[in-house]
């Protein structure tokens, strides 16, 4: 059961991440409508847009991995009992 609480954790934070990044799409329009303008065409438009989209859902992707792998390690140190050099001699 707890892990399922930590899947739904990491969905949540990989939604929110990903639909919380918008700097590159707005980065590949604004990069894009003055070639499409210029070429007189949407195909700018869709490569810049879409390229921009595919980078922010990966940024946020990355980020939120980078966040659960960082809670998982602490959780991990928290849970092993410290060694103590005294009992093994």
């Amino acid at each position: 059961m707890a892990e399922k609480g930590e899947m739904k954790q990491l969905e949540d934070c990989t939604v929110a991440n990903a639909l919380g990044t918008w700097v590159f799409s707005i980065a590949g329009a604004l990069i894009a409508i003055p070639i499409g303008i210029k070429r007189k065409s949407l195909g700018p438009l869709v490569f810049f847009g879409t390229t921009g989209t595919m980078v922010d859902i990966i940024v946020g992707i990355t980020a939120c991995e980078r966040e659960h792998a960082e809670r998982q390690k602490m959780m991990m140190s928290h849970s092993e009992p410290p060694l103590d050099s005294d009992s093994e001699s």
